[in-house]
């Protein structure tokens, strides 16, 4: 597998990108595609060597847009092998996998099981609320180790992030806050309200991407893991929004 990434030239919005990106995704051999506005920039992944002039072709079909590599505007090489070692030291792309998603919620299962008891409350309510600290802290950790990197994938599908890059920047540090909070069971009315709104907002992008069958890679776990956009993803959100409407509600 080979990847490029080019320069893209006459994007004016959001729906440019959406319109490139779908028209990518058709091209011969192409097995994904994520453009971005801000920066003005086309990845692309395929199975096979790219046709550099074919997907130059697609991109002016698709709008008049105009790619260009890095190299041709005074930047380095950018196509790099997916699939063996990068040049100049780049890891390469991990292999697309929801194993280290399971394994990472139930983990975050176990600690909260040894937290609630350690609470030396059994309850249910206690478990969830110790489940739920920790999955907002593991999952912005992972957000933290390339927040740029997150920023940009989150774009290509979030509602708000695509439309507003700065909310993937400042997303990871809400999800810390609510994690610590949860914690430390500070104004929990308040910060179940906001989970809530957040876990639903989020999974719109989510929903829309898996209706739309488009190969993207889930930002979750930020850019460090490669975890494919799947209706995992959804049923992840939906479940952490079900949990917050029932912790919100549910009597002390």
């Amino acid at each position: 597998m080979t990847r490029a990434i080019f320069v893209v030239e006459g994007m004016r919005c959001q729906a440019c990108a959406d319109s490139l990106a779908d028209e990518m995704r058709r091209s011969p051999g192409v097995r994904s595609a994520e453009v971005t506005l801000s920066p003005p920039r086309l990845t692309v992944e395929a199975d096979l060597a790219i046709d550099i002039d074919e997907l130059r072709r697609a991109a002016s079909a698709a709008g008049g847009y105009r790619l260009s590599l890095p190299e041709e505007m005074g930047g380095g090489p950018i196509c790099l092998p997916v699939a063996g070692p990068a040049p100049n030291g780049a890891a390469p792309t991990p292999k697309e996998s929801l194993f280290p998603l399971f394994l990472i919620v139930g983990f975050i299962v176990g600690v909260a099981a040894v937290t609630t008891w350690v609470r030396g409350d059994g309850s249910a309510r206690t478990l969830m609320l110790d489940f739920m600290a920790g999955f907002f802290l593991v999952f912005a950790f992972f957000k933290f180790l390339d927040l740029r990197g997150f920023a940009d994938a989150y774009s290509s599908y979030d509602v708000i992030a695509s439309r507003l890059r700065a909310w993937g920047f400042v997303y990871p540090f809400i999800e810390a806050g609510l994690g610590v909070a949860y914690l430390a069971r500070w104004r929990l009315p308040i910060v179940n309200a906001a989970a809530l709104a957040m876990m639903l907002i989020g999974s719109v992008g989510v929903l829309r991407a898996v209706l739309r069958r488009e190969r993207l890679r889930c930002a979750c776990l930020g850019t460090a893991l490669n975890l494919p956009m799947t209706k995992v993803t959804l049923i992840e959100d939906l479940a952490m929004a079900a949990m917050a409407a029932a912790a919100l509600f549910w009597p002390r």
